[in-house]
C-alpha cells in the first residue's frame, strides 16, 4: 500500500458519503411532497454501498463504491383530508413514508463518516509535510 492509497481511499469514501448526504437531504426536503412528476407521493431513496470479497487483506482497502441508489417502495402514509383536491375518492392523501428522526440520524452518521475521511486526508498531508521537513534538514 503506497502513501497515496490512503488519500485515494479516503477520497472515495468522501465522495460516497457526499452522495449519501445529498440523497438524505432530498428525502428530508420532500417529506411533505404529495405529488411528483411520476405521480403519487415522493418515494424515499437510500444509497447502497457495494460489498466485495477480496483474496488478500491489503485488497480490502481499495475504494468505497456506491452500488445503487434504491427507491423505498413501502406504502405511503395516508392522511384524511377530504377537502384537499389531491385527496383520493375516500378523502385520503398519500404522504411519503419518511421519518425525519431516522433521516436526521442517517445524516449525522454520513456527516461523521465524511469527517473521518477528511481527518485521514489531513493526517496524510501532515505526514507528507513532516517527511519533507525531515528531508530539508
Amino acid at each position: 500500500m503506497s502513501f497515496f492509497d490512503g488519500i485515494e481511499i479516503a477520497g472515495s469514501g468522501m465522495k460516497a458519503q457526499r452522495l449519501r448526504m445529498n440523497i438524505i437531504s432530498a428525502n428530508i426536503a420532500n417529506a411533505d411532497s404529495v405529488k411528483t412528476k411520476e405521480g403519487g407521493p415522493y418515494r424515499r431513496r437510500d444509497v447502497v454501498f457495494e460489498a466485495k470479497e477480496y483474496p488478500k487483506f491489503s485488497d480490502i482497502l481499495k475504494e468505497v463504491k456506491v452500488a445503487d441508489v434504491v427507491r423505498d417502495d413501502t406504502p405511503p402514509k395516508l392522511k384524511y383530508d377530504p377537502h384537499n383536491p389531491l385527496a383520493n375518492k375516500d378523502g385520503y392523501i398519500a404522504y411519503p413514508n419518511i421519518n425525519p428522526v431516522v433521516e436526521m440520524t442517517n445524516l449525522i452518521d454520513a456527516m461523521r463518516t465524511y469527517q473521518a475521511n477528511v481527518s485521514v486526508v489531513d493526517s496524510a498531508k501532515q505526514m507528507a509535510q513532516s517527511a519533507l521537513s525531515v528531508l530539508r534538514g
